[in-house]
């Protein structure tokens, strides 16, 4: 898998030292996620389209 060179915190990254949380970066097809307490670990990959129906279901539900 190719290793994504930017990665993005979620805004949402608890207290403290903010480090409770996910990161993602965009593949060229894919969006790759990872915990960012644990970076070289596994990685998730989701097709984008897929990932962005999820984003979107959690925004709805959290209204």
């Amino acid at each position: 898998m190719t290793n994504p060179s930017t990665w993005k915190r979620s805004s949402f990254s608890g207290g403290g030292e903010g480090n409770d949380c996910v990161e993602v970066a965009h593949l060229d097809t894919h969006i790759a996620v990872r915990d960012s307490k644990a970076p070289t670990r596994a990685t998730l990959t989701f097709p984008t389209v897929s990932f962005s129906r999820f984003v979107e279901a959690l925004k709805e539900a959290g209204r």
